[in-house]
């Protein structure tokens, strides 16, 4: 294997024309760069160098190895300028994938600190709902995901190969048109909509509405169902059904035509940061993961 400082060292060689020329030029003695040579001339299995009294000259094999140099250690020279820039968050990108509430409220908030901080650091955003966008950070397709699961609705297991930031805690709420008979309550049980015709969210939200609502003793008869939170809400206020709505997507719309009451008992979504574990050693990585914390108020 050829060692990047056995090149600079025949290429000194080489530029200079004598070993202690060579040694002066790279600050080492003239035996040290002999083993230098004599190690590189092992590695490629062939003589670099032609020793003829005072006199040095380069073989053919020495020739084309020279003509590479100046090539391979200017590569390594901008690699390790390029990498030093990213641990020192001066460069660097992160591709982030969000749900679409998370996008419209904690997102814009930790990029802008992110940038304010380290301007060099790039990050690109993509919406997915989870699962699809944890199976998008376990393939490769971004480096962190913000996504969440519903309390008791968790696989067992389903996240432990990744590291997890908790961000929040996400209460659900009912949302109900402004003219509907419980618009002014300070609070609703979920049985109390039970006969009410249904707007739903997502699959996963849908799914859980339809756990909550049996567990209360009914089955939701869901009339639309759409993944558009502004949808919902426009549906809602138009008197064609209730919903209920985490709080983070209350507030990245303005529910017009709507109320918002307070659900009990509470139901919560847990809101994490996801990454792999050799991701959350890369700076801009975990630079983001802060900025997405302090954007949540848990740090």
């Amino acid at each position: 294997m050829i060692e990047a400082r056995h090149l600079r060292v025949l290429r000194a060689v080489a530029t200079t024309g004598s070993f202690s020329a060579a040694g002066r030029e790279l600050g080492c003695t003239q035996p040290a760069v002999s083993q230098q040579m004599k190690a590189l001339e092992a590695s490629v299995g062939t003589p670099l160098l032609i020793r003829s009294g005072r006199e040095m000259r380069l073989t053919q094999a020495g020739e084309a190895l020279v003509r590479h140099a100046a090539g391979i250690l200017a590569g390594l020279t901008a690699a390790e300028e390029e990498v030093a820039a990213i641990a020192g968050l001066r460069a660097g990108r992160v591709r982030l994938v969000s749900f679409p509430s998370g996008s419209s409220t904690l997102v814009p908030t930790a990029l802008a600190a992110l940038r304010a901080a380290h301007p060099g650091t790039r990050v690109s955003l993509e919406e997915a709902e989870p699962p699809q966008s944890v199976a998008m950070l376990r393939e490769g397709d971004c480096d962190v995901a913000l996504a969440f699961r519903y309390a008791g609705a968790a696989q067992e297991g389903e996240w432990d190969d990744l590291v997890v930031r908790p961000l929040l805690r996400d209460r659900l709420v009912a949302l109900v048109p402004e003219r509907h008979r419980l618009a002014s309550a300070g609070s609703v049980a979920i049985g109390e909509l039970a006969r009410e015709s249904w707007i739903a969210g997502c699959p996963r939200c849908r799914g859980q509405l339809v756990q909550v609502c049996e567990g209360a003793g009914f089955t939701p008869r869901i009339d639309f169902a759409t993944d558009d939170y502004p949808a919902v809400v426009g549906l809602v206020g138009a008197g064609l059904g209730v919903a209920v709505l985490p709080q983070l997507a209350i507030e990245s719309v303005r529910p017009r035509g709507a109320r918002t009451v307070t659900l009990e008992p509470a139901v919560r979504r847990e809101i994490v940061a996801l990454t792999l574990p050799d991701l959350a050693q890369v700076p801009a990585v975990a630079a983001t993961l802060d900025r997405l914390a302090i954007a949540a108020g848990r740090k």
